[in-house]
Parts: C-alpha cells; structure tokens; sequence
C-alpha cells in the first residue's frame, strides 16, 4: 500500500496509519449532516458539455430518463418510544419478537441462551412506530458470559421507555422471575406481564397463576403460533408514550458496522468505542449471534455501531444458530454505511479476511481497515504482515487502515477520523462538467485498445448516485474490464475517493446507421 501523500512505502510501525487523500482536495472538517460533497476546481467549458451531451443523444437517443432511473432517495426519522422484552432464558423472548416485528429477524433455537446481547428492532402496530429491544436472558446466581447476558438485560430495563416481561406459563412463576420482578419494580417503569406458551383455552387457566407476581393481568399469548399477539400489541403499544428515547436507525446518526472473523474483537472494540462493557465478550469464538446495535458519541458526533457474529469461512460450516447469524450479518452490513473489517495482526492474513473486505465492496460501503491486537505484535509480525497486505490486498489500497488494540484501547481514537474520511470519499461527487472533461483527456492520451477491428469511445458520462459513487458512461462500445479498472485509478488519483468501492455502469449501443443497415 502507498501513501499518496508521501509518495513512498509506508513502514509497518507500530504508528502506522494511513489515508490517501489527493493534492489537490483541501483537507476539511466533514459534517456528516452535510450534502454529498463536490470536488472543487474550475469548471469546463459548457460548450464542451454540451457536444458530449450531444454526441451521446445522436447515438442513444433521451438518456434523461435512463439517468433518472438510476438516483435514489433517502429520509430520517427521531424520538421513538422503547419497549424492552426480558425475562428468564428460553421462555421465548425472541419468537415473541419477531412476531411483533413481523419477520424473523431474531435469531431462534430451541436451546437457552441464544441470544445474548441486547438487540434493537423497529416495529409498527396500527401506526404507531417504536424500538423493541430483545435481550439475552436473566437468571440468578450465574457467573461469567450468563452473568454478562444477565447484565446486558438490565441495562436494556434503564434504556426502555416500557418493559415486557415475559414468563413462561407453562412452568409458571419461578424464583428467577419473582427476582427480575424486584428490580423492574424499582425502576419505576411501566411493566406488561406476558404469559408465552399459551397454546390453548386450557393454558390460559395455568396462566391465571402468574398473578401472583403482583403485576397485575397476564397478557396470555403464544409467540410460536400468535395466538393472542394483536391484543398484546394494542396493550404494548398503550404503554408506550407518544414520543421516546429511542433514534431510528433509518437516519440521523451515521450507521457503521464491525465485521471480522469469529474472536477478532468487534465486541472488545465496540465496548472500547463506548467506553464500557455495551456488549457481552468471551474469549469463546462466535459470542455474539444477533447484530448488536449501539448509539455511541465520539467526539460531539453520534454514531449507530452494529456489533455482528463473526463470519465463518463457508455458510456450510455453520449451523443451527450460527447459520442464521451470518445471514443476520449480512442483513446488518445492507443497513450500514460504512464498515469497519477488523484483521487479527497477530495471525497470518487469511483468505477469510480477504472475503469479509470483498463482501464490503461487493455491498457498496465505505471501507476501514483496522489491524486489532496490534499490542501482540512483534517487528517480524509486522514485517511479514505488510507482505501478506502487499500480496493479498492489492485491490484496496484506497481504504484507510489503522492499527490498534482494542483491548488496552490503544489508537482506538484514530478510528474516528479514518471513518469520517471513508464516509466522505463515499459521498464524493463529481460535476458531469468535469467528468467528461477528465474522460476526454484521459481518452485522447490513453485510448480503449482495438476490439474486432473498432475501438470503442466514451461519448459522455454522468455520476448517477453517490453512497457509493456510481458513474454511467455511454459508449460506443464494449469497455475491456482493464480499461475500466484504469479508469477507476485515474479517478481515484484525480479525485481522492478515500475508503468507498466506486461502481461504473456501462450503456452500450452501435451506432444508428449501423442498425438501420
């Protein structure tokens, strides 16, 4: 990997961190509410544009339409209650969730302790939009990651607006449970009382005995079948208060997801970021299941961070809970707008990493690149990890990387400003002036090869999204994918595009004449 700005080979130090920014784009604060960002310089001649815009047309007919079809909206939303679902392990929390988001969403096997972080969902009920979030589940007297899965749901208690507590009718009110009730109790929340399991009239008998919690009315419900779930949405959804805690992930915030192998230290480097123990860690591999979403400020700004499963090297190779959790992984990643790959530098780079950063660029995110556990790192370690970088990550030399140790939290803060550089260069955009000025100069030195005795041309290009920066050229011609890639270099040198994929779609047409003969 080079340094644009050095013009050399950066040593593999143990301050080693690098972003290509070009010469010629001024290093400004990013405001990430900002609009999508232009490259300054001088404008070209109009007229030239216009004999692109034309030359294109006599060849393609209207491309307007076509342009259109490729933008694409956005929105935002804020201030949604919170409704937190608790309660003891395997009692059904989370079939009960994806029954009241509608999907399965909730990772789900029939074993104790599946989920085990606190994770956040948006639901709507008759109009009314608000944040479930599911927990692991609670139990007395446990030690290690159960006592951490334990913790995690009373800290989902102290975020909520409202709690459900779900009991498991079938067995009936238990010692766990008349604990958990003591501390929902002091909370001062507004508390929904669930009977889960309730599979028939004859249940809802049993269920009568969960009155002795002292919380009033069960609610009786089966999450598997949805037996009664309409009148525990119009119950949960009375509780809730008009206007909540709770940020929609569909804006504000920017959305960043943590990728890597299993016990890589995403969970270690969220906690890091936060400042606390936000997510459950254990040296076991694959700890977490379900994406774990978290709001988190970092120097005046806030951000979503998205904790997620490590991802195995086939889907094959999983199974059961794990399966669905890389499903749930990719899902996350869809969601996110930029993603933070997290290589173990202690280890050779493997062919896992180098999939996890195409999984990124084959999505469209802003890519960082950061070398966890960098503290166990010794000089021929690092020596040998800048040929592996050398030789397997040649394609993305664009991306920031930064090395740290999430652990002793050392350079965790250097994340911060290689994210805001990722999310800028993904929403870089070019004018369509100097777009096709560069395209002309970049044609006149350095031509498309000869394919069939023709050589195709580029008659006039337009930027079309940004998020990632995606270019439509209309050509005469079939561009070679070496050509394309070249073009891709020379606008990166150009232009900056720190940290983003960029995509180039081609419009292909022969020209008039030749389809009239």
């Amino acid at each position: 990997m080079t340094d644009s700005n050095e013009g050399q080979e950066p040593s593999m130090s143990d301050e080693w961190i690098s972003f290509d920014e070009p010469a010629d784009v001024p290093d400004t604060d990013f405001d990430p509410s900002a609009s999508p960002s232009s490259v300054p310089g001088e404008e070209p001649d109009q007229a030239d544009v216009d004999a692109a815009l034309a030359a294109a047309r006599l060849e393609f007919g209207d491309i307007d339409i076509e342009l259109a079809e490729l933008m694409r909206p956005e929105g935002e939303h804020s201030g949604l209650p919170v409704l937190a679902v608790v309660g003891r392990p395997n009692v059904g929390k989370s079939t009960l969730v994806n029954r009241m988001i509608g999907r399965r969403e909730a990772v789900v096997e029939d074993v104790p302790g599946v989920t085990r972080d606190r994770v956040t969902y948006e639901a709507e009920w008759n109009g009314r939009r608000f944040i479930l979030i599911d927990t692991g589940g609670w139990d007395r007297k446990v030690k290690g990651m159960a006592a951490q899965i334990a913790a995690q749901a009373e800290r989902a208690i102290g975020d909520a607006d409202a709690v459900m507590f779900v009991v498991d009718a079938q067995v009936g009110p238990t010692d766990t449970d008349e604990a958990v009730v003591e501390v929902l109790r002091r909370t001062g929340k507004p508390v929904l009382l669930v009977a889960n399991k309730v599979d028939d009239a004859a249940a809802e008998l049993e269920a009568a005995s969960l009155w002795s919690l002292g919380l009033g009315e069960p609610h009786p419900v089966s999450a598997l079948q949805g037996r009664g779930a309409g009148d525990l949405l119009d119950a949960a959804v009375a509780l809730l208060p008009e206007e909540g805690a709770g940020i929609s992930r569909a804006g504000g915030p920017r959305r960043v997801a943590l990728l890597g192998r299993p016990n890589v230290g995403k969970s270690s480097l969220l906690n890091a970021l936060a400042g606390g123990d936000r997510v459950v860690v254990d040296s076991v591999a694959g700890t977490t299941v379900d994406p774990v979403d978290e709001l988190i400020e970092l120097k005046g700004t806030w951000w979503w961070f998205v904790d997620t499963a490590g991802i195995r090297r086939r889907s094959k190779e999983a199974s059961g809970h794990e399966y669905y959790a890389t499903l749930r992984t990719q899902a996350a990643l869809d969601r996110a707008e930029v993603a933070i790959v997290l290589v173990d530098a202690s280890e050779p780079l493997s062919e896992q990493d180098v999939r996890i950063i195409s999984m990124v660029i084959e999505a469209g995110r802003a890519l960082v690149i950061a070398y966890n556990k960098w503290d166990l790192t010794d000089e021929e370690r690092r020596h040998y990890l800048e040929r592996e970088i050398d030789r397997d990550l040649v394609q993305v030399p664009w991306a920031p990387h930064v090395n740290i140790s999430a652990k002793t939290r050392r350079h965790v803060e250097k994340l911060t400003p290689a994210i805001e550089a990722a999310l800028e260069g993904w929403q870089t955009r070019i004018s369509t002036g100097r777009l096709n000025a560069f395209l002309k100069e970049l044609q006149d030195a350095h031509p498309h090869p000869l394919r069939g005795g023709r050589q195709p041309r580029i008659l006039f290009g337009a930027q079309v999204q940004v998020g990632p920066p995606t270019f439509a050229l209309f050509t005469t011609g079939f561009l070679e994918a070496g050509y394309r890639r070249f073009i891709e270099r020379r606008l990166r040198e150009d232009f900056g595009f720190t940290g983003t994929p960029i995509r180039i779609v081609m419009r292909v047409r022969e020209k008039r004449s030749r389809r009239r003969g």
